[in-house]
């Protein structure tokens, strides 16, 4: 539940009989939008020197990782019930090794011109980015973790700029 100035707001996302519904934003003014989101996966070493060495049964993982999280950011009203359709501007991901972890890193940015923000597909993206890092690379490592799934932030919309605290 949403708190303004000390009242819990009505949650917008629950229909009267207690049901989920789609929000209506048509009244809502369209705006500039930009979300910003972050996971990883760790792993092995040796699946992270395989992954970077190219030589993996399945193919090239990171290029193909970075072409699914933008695939599922723009397919992501399929996907997550309440989310409305969005008219992507911009998509990107970027998976990077991480030999600290060890494992690959994974950031997305979505962009849009919408009356809803784009959280959710920003996410979407990260998501499934590593999903099939793990597809790919579960030959080597079999217990490859995703974790830290998270958005960043946000810009646009009646909240206007917002970062994650720390």
């Amino acid at each position: 539940m949403k708190v303004v100035r000390g009242k819990a707001a009505k949650l917008t996302h629950v229909g009267p009989g207690g049901e989920a519904r789609m929000v209506d934003i048509s009244a809502k003014p369209v705006t500039s939008r930009e979300a910003r989101a972050r996971g990883s996966v760790t792993m092995s070493t040796a699946a992270l020197d395989a992954i970077v060495r190219g030589n993996l049964p399945k193919g090239e993982v990171i290029g193909t990782a970075r072409i699914a999280g933008i695939q599922a950011a723009k397919r992501t009203s399929e996907l997550i019930p309440m989310c409305h359709p969005l008219a992507l501007t911009m998509v990107d991901v970027v998976c990077r090794p991480d030999t600290a972890l060890p494992g690959i890193q994974i950031e997305s940015v979505v962009r849009c011109e919408a009356r809803t923000g784009a959280e959710m597909e920003a996410l979407t993206a990260v998501a499934v980015a590593a999903l099939t890092i793990v597809d790919m690379a579960k030959s080597v490592d079999r217990w490859m973790t995703i974790g830290a799934i998270e958005l960043v932030a946000k810009r646009g919309g009646k909240s206007g700029d917002l970062h994650r605290p720390g």
